[in-house]
This record gives C-alpha cells, sequence and structure tokens, in this order.
C-alpha cells in the first residue's frame, strides 16, 4: 500500500486557507460589491481570541458573518483579528486561519470546508488514520502470512542418495 509522504492533504488545506487570507487581504478596506463572508471556526482552538462569554455560549464552533458592520479587520500571516458588535458591545476576535472550519461567501455562492485538529498546532506532523486503509493494510499482511506458513521443505519429496 503506498503512503503520503510528501502530505498532500495538508498542503491542499493550507493552500486553501491562503484563499481566504487573500479575500479578507482585499476586504480590509470594505468588501467588494455585494460579497459578504461567513467564517466558521473552532472557539477552543489554541490562539483563538474571544471574550468568555462568547466561548461560553458557543463552546466548540461559531460562525461569524463579514459583511456591514465589522471594523479594525487585521489579516496577518497566522490569523485574522476584527471587531465585531455583539448587543452593542464591540468585541475583538482573533481567529488562526488553522482553526477555521468553513469558509462561505453567498454572494459568489463559494464554499471551502476545512479538516481542523483539535488542541494541536499546525506545526504538528500528523498522519490521518483511515479505517478503511487500515483494514486493507491489515489484511494484506495477514495474507503475506498466510503464504510464509504455505511454504513446503522439498526436502521431504526428494530422493535419498
Amino acid at each position: 500500500m503506498s503512503q503520503d509522504l510528501i502530505g498532500y492533504s495538508k498542503l491542499t488545506q493550507n493552500a486553501l486557507r491562503g484563499v481566504v487570507k487573500e479575500a479578507l487581504k482585499m476586504s480590509i478596506n470594505g468588501l467588494p460589491g455585494d460579497h459578504h463572508f461567513y467564517i466558521s471556526f473552532k472557539t477552543q482552538y489554541k490562539g483563538v481570541g474571544l471574550a468568555n462569554y462568547l466561548v461560553q455560549k458557543y463552546p466548540d464552533e461559531m460562525t461569524i458573518v463579514l459583511q456591514l458592520q465589522f471594523d479594525d479587520l487585521e489579516v496577518a500571516d497566522d490569523y485574522f483579528a476584527v471587531t465585531l458588535h455583539f448587543g452593542g458591545v464591540p468585541q475583538r476576535i482573533v481567529v488562526p486561519y488553522v482553526a477555521i472550519t468553513r469558509f462561505y461567501d453567498p454572494y459568489a455562492r463559494f464554499a471551502l470546508p476545512f479538516d481542523v485538529v483539535d488542541d494541536l498546532s499546525d506545526e504538528d506532523d500528523l498522519n490521518d488514520f483511515d479505517p478503511l486503509e487500515a483494514e486493507v493494510e491489515e489484511t494484506i499482511a495477514t495474507e503475506k502470512a498466510d503464504k510464509a506458513a504455505d511454504v513446503v521443505s522439498l526436502d521431504a519429496f526428494r530422493r535419498k542418495k
């Protein structure tokens, strides 16, 4: 069974997060046209900056909307930050790109889902466990073991001199 030693899945996820970063950069001075973004993220992911009452209200995941009322959008290499108003109270939110689970622009009908591994930094080298692949590898190993068990010594069938 072949292995992905390059990590194409992780490379793809990082490249697609780059699309989100570039879209946000284009929106620092306001969203172009009728574009607006729905961004879902893990609220308790390492590096997320969120008021405690919002974490309590959204203990796993939260979706924010960047459309008309947002301030101070900051787009950095590893995260974005924005000020949104909740009940009229401004709250600064910091979201590492690796914490994003979904990005959606309804105007463009463009959506990106992301894989997020909880509580691990982006630098961690992760091997995704695929149960089907594990089962295939186990079957191959079993077949090899069975073939090894079927080896018969030919000495018993040789003529003795």
